[in-house]
């Protein structure tokens, strides 16, 4: 008989706190992060897209297994699960005539490491892992440094 209760117990205890409104000060500071400055209240026009980066030019990978980034735009590409407009060009059947990097052969097996005749279900949505390049400011400062200067600079070090 208690038990029959406690449901609707718990349904009036959690209305109370959701209509219990916690008042907040409207001029808190804004979190530290990317958005600087202002409070949580106001609103900001935000900064307007740049351009994607359209120089058709291979980049240098940072760590071996890097995805390549898209060196064009892609704006308008259809890539869901009716067509992959980069297999337009990159396709294994296309690369040779359009002159695209065929893609790896690693997106020819599945998750059962058998290799497949076309791209592995897993890996043809190519935007989960390759992406456009903006010529924008970074948000944060980046001191990575690839494998090869830290290799040179410590050879450097050994010879002196």
């Amino acid at each position: 008989m208690k038990f029959r209760l406690l449901p609707l117990t718990l349904l009036a205890v959690i209305g109370l706190a959701v209509a219990a409104e916690p008042n907040y000060p409207l001029d808190a500071p804004a979190p530290d992060g990317r958005r600087p400055g202002g409070t949580l209240t106001q609103e900001f026009t935000p900064p307007p897209l740049r351009d994607e980066e359209n120089k058709d030019l291979r980049r240098e990978r940072n760590y071996p297994e890097q995805p390549p980034t898209i060196p064009h735009t892609i704006r308008g590409y259809q890539v869901d699960t009716n067509g992959n407009r980069c297999l337009a060009c990159h396709s294994r059947a296309n690369s040779a005539r359009t002159q695209a990097p065929m893609i790896s052969i690693t997106h020819f097996t599945d998750r059962d490491s058998q290799t497949l005749g076309t791209v592995a279900p897993r890996r043809y949505f190519c935007t989960q892992c390759h992406v456009v390049q903006h010529d924008v400011k970074p948000l944060v400062q980046n001191d990575f440094e690839n494998i090869d200067e830290l290799l040179y600079r410590e050879t450097e070090q050994a010879e002196q």
